[in-house]
């Protein structure tokens, strides 16, 4: 089922790129996959790394995803779908109550997505400095806070011994980028 996801993933997102790159979209749910696989995380959550952004992103429906996998795979893959009718503040803070109030899985998922973009964008300020800000939707400010809020609440509802070791690297991710001396 792993494979099959990752195919459906490629296929589906083939002939986009990453922001402010040219490298194929796919590399981003093939890595949020690994990372989940990585924490030894079921089989149906790593399907939903996979997935994460195909109905958000390519002329697939969510239904495809339960037809084509399972109900508990499209459902991780809905939890973490944003409704782009909305504008970016909501669908923003949609994500930010998802993290506080969502299982583990679900939790899991987001966070290791948000995770791989964060990375990216940490290396494309490396390379393009605050010029990076324009390709965004929202600037810096909104940015920090969405990640900041993300880092604060993704511990919610979490036993301590469950927090797998990412989240720490997130929450130090968004203090690199975001940190109290920039903006």
């Amino acid at each position: 089922m792993k494979q099959e996801a990752k195919d459906f993933a490629v296929k589906a997102h083939y002939g986009q790129t990453r922001k402010n790159s040219d490298a194929a979209y796919s590399t981003h749910p093939i890595r949020v996959a690994e990372r989940l696989e990585r924490e030894g995380y079921s089989d149906e959550l790593v399907c939903a790394g996979y997935l994460h952004d195909v109905v958000e992103d390519t002329p697939y429906e969510m239904e495809d995803i339960e037809s084509m996998f399972d109900s508990n795979v499209a459902r991780l893959v809905a939890a973490h779908t944003e409704d782009k009718s909305k504008s970016w503040q909501e669908r923003k803070q949609h994500t930010i109550d998802t993290v506080k109030f969502a299982d583990k899985e679900v939790k899991y998922l987001i966070v290791a997505d948000k995770l791989d973009n964060l990375l990216g964008l940490e290396q494309d300020l490396q390379k393009m400095g605050d010029a990076i800000w324009k390709h965004f939707n929202a600037g810096f400010d909104k940015q920090k806070w969405y990640n900041e809020a993300i880092a604060s609440n993704m511990y919610d509802g979490i036993a301590d011994a469950d927090i797998p070791g990412y989240f720490c690297e997130y929450a130090e991710t968004v203090e690199r980028v975001f940190g109290t001396d920039k903006g």
